[in-house]
Protein backbone atom coordinates (compact mmCIF):
# COMPACT_ATOMS: atom_id res chain seq x y z
CA UNK A 1 0.00 0.00 0.00
CA UNK A 2 1.50 3.35 -0.85
CA UNK A 3 2.85 5.64 2.02
CA UNK A 4 2.13 9.45 1.84
CA UNK A 5 5.41 10.90 4.32
CA UNK A 6 3.97 13.22 6.89
CA UNK A 7 5.37 16.18 5.71
CA UNK A 8 3.62 15.86 2.18
CA UNK A 9 0.48 17.49 4.68
CA UNK A 10 1.77 20.86 3.82
CA UNK A 11 0.52 20.48 0.06
CA UNK A 12 -2.54 19.31 1.37
CA UNK A 13 -5.84 21.66 1.05
CA UNK A 14 -6.87 20.92 4.70
CA UNK A 15 -4.10 22.04 6.69
CA UNK A 16 -4.71 19.94 9.72
CA UNK A 17 -2.85 16.40 10.48
CA UNK A 18 -5.89 15.46 11.81
CA UNK A 19 -9.75 16.01 13.21
CA UNK A 20 -11.91 15.75 16.12
CA UNK A 21 -15.02 13.98 15.73
CA UNK A 22 -18.60 15.11 17.48
CA UNK A 23 -20.69 12.31 16.23
CA UNK A 24 -21.51 11.43 20.00
CA UNK A 25 -21.90 15.08 21.25
CA UNK A 26 -25.09 15.18 22.51
CA UNK A 27 -26.13 11.59 20.95
CA UNK A 28 -28.11 9.34 23.84
CA UNK A 29 -27.28 6.14 21.99
CA UNK A 30 -23.89 7.11 22.64
CA UNK A 31 -24.24 7.60 26.29
CA UNK A 32 -24.42 11.16 26.49
CA UNK A 33 -26.27 12.13 29.78
CA UNK A 34 -25.59 9.42 31.59
CA UNK A 35 -21.62 8.42 31.00
CA UNK A 36 -20.76 11.54 29.95
CA UNK A 37 -22.57 14.95 29.46
CA UNK A 38 -22.34 18.81 28.71
CA UNK A 39 -19.15 18.95 30.73
CA UNK A 40 -17.17 16.55 29.56
CA UNK A 41 -17.84 17.58 26.30
CA UNK A 42 -16.68 21.35 26.86
CA UNK A 43 -13.53 19.58 28.30
CA UNK A 44 -12.45 18.06 25.17
CA UNK A 45 -13.09 20.80 22.95
CA UNK A 46 -11.31 22.93 25.17
CA UNK A 47 -8.84 20.49 25.40
CA UNK A 48 -8.00 20.29 21.58
CA UNK A 49 -8.52 23.78 21.31
CA UNK A 50 -5.32 24.31 23.82
CA UNK A 51 -3.83 21.61 22.27
CA UNK A 52 -3.89 23.28 18.44
CA UNK A 53 -6.60 20.58 17.29
CA UNK A 54 -8.53 22.88 15.71
CA UNK A 55 -10.32 20.88 13.15
CA UNK A 56 -13.74 19.84 14.49
CA UNK A 57 -16.45 17.86 12.21
CA UNK A 58 -19.95 17.58 12.86
CA UNK A 59 -23.45 17.05 10.58
CA UNK A 60 -26.84 18.19 10.89
CA UNK A 61 -28.08 14.53 11.65
CA UNK A 62 -25.63 14.35 14.75
CA UNK A 63 -28.27 14.30 17.52
CA UNK A 64 -30.60 15.92 15.48
CA UNK A 65 -28.46 19.15 15.24
CA UNK A 66 -27.38 19.22 18.79
CA UNK A 67 -24.19 18.32 18.18
CA UNK A 68 -23.50 21.04 16.06
CA UNK A 69 -25.30 23.44 19.01
CA UNK A 70 -23.10 22.40 21.49
CA UNK A 71 -19.80 22.83 19.39
CA UNK A 72 -21.16 26.55 18.78
CA UNK A 73 -21.48 27.38 22.13
CA UNK A 74 -18.30 25.73 23.08
CA UNK A 75 -16.49 27.90 20.39
CA UNK A 76 -17.95 30.75 21.64
CA UNK A 77 -17.26 30.52 24.89
CA UNK A 78 -13.39 29.84 24.20
CA UNK A 79 -13.24 33.16 22.11
CA UNK A 80 -14.67 35.02 25.23
CA UNK A 81 -12.20 33.46 27.20
CA UNK A 82 -9.24 33.35 24.63
CA UNK A 83 -9.74 36.54 22.21
CA UNK A 84 -6.54 35.76 20.60
CA UNK A 85 -6.42 31.72 19.88
CA UNK A 86 -7.00 30.58 16.34
CA UNK A 87 -10.21 30.17 15.37
CA UNK A 88 -11.30 26.53 14.88
CA UNK A 89 -11.87 25.03 11.32
CA UNK A 90 -15.09 23.47 11.23
CA UNK A 91 -16.70 21.00 8.98
CA UNK A 92 -20.46 19.76 8.91
CA UNK A 93 -22.42 17.57 6.45
CA UNK A 94 -25.86 17.82 4.57
CA UNK A 95 -27.47 14.27 4.81
CA UNK A 96 -29.63 14.09 1.52
CA UNK A 97 -32.32 11.92 2.51
CA UNK A 98 -35.07 10.76 0.20
CA UNK A 99 -37.63 13.04 0.96
CA UNK A 100 -35.17 15.65 -0.22
CA UNK A 101 -36.01 16.02 -3.49
CA UNK A 102 -35.17 19.92 -4.09
CA UNK A 103 -31.93 20.84 -4.53
CA UNK A 104 -32.81 24.04 -2.57
CA UNK A 105 -32.80 21.49 0.48
CA UNK A 106 -29.03 21.87 0.82
CA UNK A 107 -29.04 25.63 1.20
CA UNK A 108 -31.72 25.28 3.80
CA UNK A 109 -29.82 23.05 5.70
CA UNK A 110 -26.69 25.10 5.23
CA UNK A 111 -28.33 28.02 6.79
CA UNK A 112 -29.64 25.73 9.59
CA UNK A 113 -26.02 24.46 10.58
CA UNK A 114 -24.85 28.26 10.12
CA UNK A 115 -27.24 28.93 12.91
CA UNK A 116 -26.70 26.42 15.34
CA UNK A 117 -23.00 26.59 15.38
CA UNK A 118 -23.07 30.66 15.44
CA UNK A 119 -21.27 31.22 12.54
CA UNK A 120 -21.59 33.68 9.26
CA UNK A 121 -19.59 30.81 6.69
CA UNK A 122 -18.66 27.08 7.19
CA UNK A 123 -15.22 26.26 6.66
CA UNK A 124 -15.90 22.78 4.76
CA UNK A 125 -19.52 21.76 3.52
CA UNK A 126 -20.04 18.07 2.82
CA UNK A 127 -22.35 16.06 1.12
CA UNK A 128 -22.71 13.13 3.76
CA UNK A 129 -23.42 10.48 1.77
CA UNK A 130 -25.67 9.88 -1.65
CA UNK A 131 -26.45 6.01 -1.01
CA UNK A 132 -30.08 6.82 -0.40
CA UNK A 133 -30.58 10.45 -2.07
CA UNK A 134 -33.32 10.68 -4.73
CA UNK A 135 -31.22 13.24 -6.76
CA UNK A 136 -28.32 12.85 -8.33
CA UNK A 137 -24.54 13.51 -7.33
CA UNK A 138 -24.56 16.19 -9.83
CA UNK A 139 -27.46 17.75 -8.25
CA UNK A 140 -26.24 18.42 -5.03
CA UNK A 141 -22.57 19.01 -6.89
CA UNK A 142 -24.37 21.84 -8.71
CA UNK A 143 -26.46 22.92 -4.94
CA UNK A 144 -22.73 22.98 -3.66
CA UNK A 145 -21.68 25.31 -6.29
CA UNK A 146 -24.60 27.39 -5.34
CA UNK A 147 -23.70 27.37 -1.56
CA UNK A 148 -19.73 28.28 -1.92
CA UNK A 149 -20.13 31.36 -4.13
CA UNK A 150 -22.60 32.75 -2.19
CA UNK A 151 -20.02 32.82 0.41
CA UNK A 152 -21.82 30.51 2.83
CA UNK A 153 -19.36 27.64 2.65
CA UNK A 154 -15.60 28.55 2.41
CA UNK A 155 -15.17 24.90 0.71
CA UNK A 156 -17.21 21.90 -0.20
CA UNK A 157 -16.30 17.91 0.12
CA UNK A 158 -18.04 14.78 -0.02
CA UNK A 159 -18.36 11.74 2.13
CA UNK A 160 -18.99 8.03 1.54
CA UNK A 161 -18.43 8.64 -2.70
CA UNK A 162 -17.32 5.89 -4.71
CA UNK A 163 -14.57 7.17 -6.93
CA UNK A 164 -16.90 7.38 -9.99
CA UNK A 165 -18.69 9.29 -8.07
CA UNK A 166 -16.03 12.05 -6.57
CA UNK A 167 -14.95 11.90 -10.20
CA UNK A 168 -18.19 13.07 -11.46
CA UNK A 169 -18.67 15.48 -8.30
CA UNK A 170 -15.66 16.88 -9.19
CA UNK A 171 -16.50 17.74 -12.82
CA UNK A 172 -19.67 19.50 -12.02
CA UNK A 173 -17.74 21.59 -9.59
CA UNK A 174 -14.96 22.37 -11.76
CA UNK A 175 -17.12 23.71 -14.34
CA UNK A 176 -18.75 26.67 -11.85
CA UNK A 177 -14.92 26.95 -10.23
CA UNK A 178 -15.51 25.53 -7.00
CA UNK A 179 -12.33 23.01 -5.71
CA UNK A 180 -13.50 19.63 -4.58
CA UNK A 181 -11.53 19.65 -1.12
CA UNK A 182 -12.54 16.46 0.38
CA UNK A 183 -13.91 12.97 0.43
CA UNK A 184 -14.89 11.89 4.21
CA UNK A 185 -14.83 8.07 4.31
CA UNK A 186 -14.20 4.96 6.60
CA UNK A 187 -10.68 4.20 6.84
CA UNK A 188 -8.55 2.09 9.33
CA UNK A 189 -6.45 -0.78 9.65
CA UNK A 190 -9.62 -2.69 10.32
CA UNK A 191 -10.91 -1.29 7.03
CA UNK A 192 -8.29 -0.49 4.55
CA UNK A 193 -10.01 -1.17 1.53
CA UNK A 194 -8.99 1.91 0.17
CA UNK A 195 -5.60 2.09 0.42
CA UNK A 196 -5.78 -0.55 -1.35
CA UNK A 197 -8.47 -0.33 -4.23
CA UNK A 198 -6.93 2.71 -5.56
CA UNK A 199 -9.80 5.08 -3.82
CA UNK A 200 -7.12 7.08 -2.06
CA UNK A 201 -4.63 7.58 -5.38
CA UNK A 202 -7.33 8.27 -7.05
CA UNK A 203 -8.47 11.57 -4.90
CA UNK A 204 -4.93 12.58 -4.82
CA UNK A 205 -4.77 12.95 -8.54
CA UNK A 206 -7.67 14.97 -8.50
CA UNK A 207 -6.16 16.61 -5.11
CA UNK A 208 -8.89 15.51 -3.33
CA UNK A 209 -8.03 15.22 0.35
CA UNK A 210 -9.14 11.87 1.93
CA UNK A 211 -10.41 12.28 5.32
CA UNK A 212 -10.80 9.00 7.48
CA UNK A 213 -13.66 8.54 9.70
CA UNK A 214 -13.57 5.97 12.59
CA UNK A 215 -10.06 5.53 12.33
CA UNK A 216 -10.03 3.60 15.41
CA UNK A 217 -13.08 1.10 14.48
CA UNK A 218 -15.14 2.75 16.94
CA UNK A 219 -12.49 1.52 19.87
CA UNK A 220 -11.51 -1.55 18.63
CA UNK A 221 -7.87 -0.07 17.60
CA UNK A 222 -7.23 1.26 21.41
CA UNK A 223 -6.93 -2.21 23.10
CA UNK A 224 -9.18 -1.43 25.36
CA UNK A 225 -11.36 -4.32 23.74
CA UNK A 226 -10.89 -8.31 23.48
CA UNK A 227 -13.40 -11.26 22.73
CA UNK A 228 -13.84 -11.04 25.98
CA UNK A 229 -14.56 -7.46 26.24
CA UNK A 230 -16.03 -6.45 22.72
CA UNK A 231 -17.00 -2.41 22.19
CA UNK A 232 -21.38 -2.22 22.69
CA UNK A 233 -23.19 -3.94 19.89
CA UNK A 234 -24.36 -0.85 18.24
CA UNK A 235 -20.47 0.03 17.02
CA UNK A 236 -20.20 -1.71 13.82
CA UNK A 237 -17.38 0.30 11.57
CA UNK A 238 -14.60 -2.55 12.06
CA UNK A 239 -16.47 -5.24 13.00
CA UNK A 240 -13.64 -7.94 12.43
CA UNK A 241 -13.25 -11.07 13.88
CA UNK A 242 -11.13 -11.40 17.25
CA UNK A 243 -8.99 -13.86 16.19
CA UNK A 244 -7.69 -11.71 13.18
CA UNK A 245 -7.95 -8.43 15.22
CA UNK A 246 -5.65 -9.84 18.07
CA UNK A 247 -2.70 -10.50 16.24
CA UNK A 248 -2.46 -6.76 14.76
CA UNK A 249 -3.26 -5.09 18.46
CA UNK A 250 -0.46 -7.35 19.40
CA UNK A 251 2.36 -5.86 17.03
CA UNK A 252 0.39 -2.17 17.47
CA UNK A 253 1.65 -3.25 21.19
CA UNK A 254 5.27 -4.04 20.61
CA UNK A 255 5.53 -1.01 17.81
CA UNK A 256 3.99 1.55 19.61
CA UNK A 257 6.55 0.43 23.33
CA UNK A 258 9.74 1.44 20.41
CA UNK A 259 8.17 4.72 20.40
CA UNK A 260 6.75 5.18 23.59
CA UNK A 261 3.54 5.19 22.30
CA UNK A 262 -0.18 3.16 22.96
CA UNK A 263 -1.97 1.02 20.30
CA UNK A 264 -4.37 4.30 19.39
CA UNK A 265 -1.60 6.42 18.52
CA UNK A 266 -0.44 3.63 15.91
CA UNK A 267 -3.72 3.41 14.89
CA UNK A 268 -3.76 6.96 13.91
CA UNK A 269 -0.69 7.75 12.73
CA UNK A 270 -0.86 4.88 10.18
CA UNK A 271 -3.50 6.75 8.62
CA UNK A 272 -1.50 9.52 8.43
CA UNK A 273 1.04 7.86 6.75
CA UNK A 274 -1.20 6.60 4.21
CA UNK A 275 -2.09 10.37 3.62
CA UNK A 276 -5.29 10.61 4.86
CA UNK A 277 -6.85 12.81 7.62
CA UNK A 278 -8.23 10.86 10.74
CA UNK A 279 -10.76 11.70 12.84
CA UNK A 280 -11.16 10.52 15.83
CA UNK A 281 -14.38 10.73 18.14
CA UNK A 282 -13.37 12.19 21.43
CA UNK A 283 -16.04 12.77 24.61
CA UNK A 284 -13.32 13.65 27.19
CA UNK A 285 -10.05 15.61 27.51
CA UNK A 286 -8.32 12.45 28.21
CA UNK A 287 -9.94 11.24 25.00
CA UNK A 288 -7.82 14.60 23.28
CA UNK A 289 -4.92 14.13 24.82
CA UNK A 290 -4.64 11.10 23.83
CA UNK A 291 -4.61 11.62 20.23
CA UNK A 292 -2.32 14.69 20.34
CA UNK A 293 0.19 12.50 20.80
CA UNK A 294 -0.23 9.84 17.91
CA UNK A 295 0.89 12.73 15.36
CA UNK A 296 4.41 14.52 15.45
CA UNK A 297 6.37 11.51 14.77
CA UNK A 298 6.52 8.97 12.57
CA UNK A 299 6.31 4.93 11.96
CA UNK A 300 9.07 3.74 9.98
CA UNK A 301 8.72 1.93 6.61
CA UNK A 302 9.13 -1.43 8.10
CA UNK A 303 6.69 -0.63 10.69
CA UNK A 304 3.71 0.26 8.29
CA UNK A 305 5.04 -2.69 6.37
CA UNK A 306 4.09 -4.81 9.14
CA UNK A 307 1.19 -2.94 9.60
CA UNK A 308 -0.03 -3.44 6.11
CA UNK A 309 0.30 -7.09 6.62
CA UNK A 310 -2.30 -7.33 9.71
CA UNK A 311 -4.50 -5.14 8.18
CA UNK A 312 -7.52 -6.29 7.23
CA UNK A 313 -10.27 -5.54 4.61
CA UNK A 314 -13.85 -5.00 5.23
CA UNK A 315 -16.76 -7.13 4.06
CA UNK A 316 -20.06 -5.32 2.64
CA UNK A 317 -23.11 -6.39 4.56
CA UNK A 318 -26.49 -4.93 5.59
CA UNK A 319 -25.02 -2.47 7.89
CA UNK A 320 -22.95 -0.73 5.28
CA UNK A 321 -24.89 -0.54 2.62
CA UNK A 322 -25.15 2.53 2.35
CA UNK A 323 -21.63 3.54 1.89
CA UNK A 324 -20.95 3.28 -1.62
CA UNK A 325 -17.87 1.02 -2.47
CA UNK A 326 -15.01 2.22 -1.87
Amino acid sequence: ITSVPAREMESNPIKHKFGIGTWSWGDKNWGYGTSYGEAELEGAFNAAMDNGATFFDSAEIYAMGLSEELLGRFMKKYAQSHPDAPKPYIATKFIPLPHKIFSSSLESAVRGSLSRLGVDSIDLYQVHGPAFSSRSVETWAEALADVYHKGLVKAVGVSNFSIDQVRRTHRVLAARGVPLTSNQIEFSLLRNNPAYNGHIDACRELGVQVIAYSPLAMGRLTGKYSASNPPPNARKFGDQPWEEIEPLIEAMKSIGERHGKNPLQVALNWCERKGTIPIGGAKTDRHVTEQVAAFGWELTPDEVAQLDKLSLSEKRGFFNVWQEKY
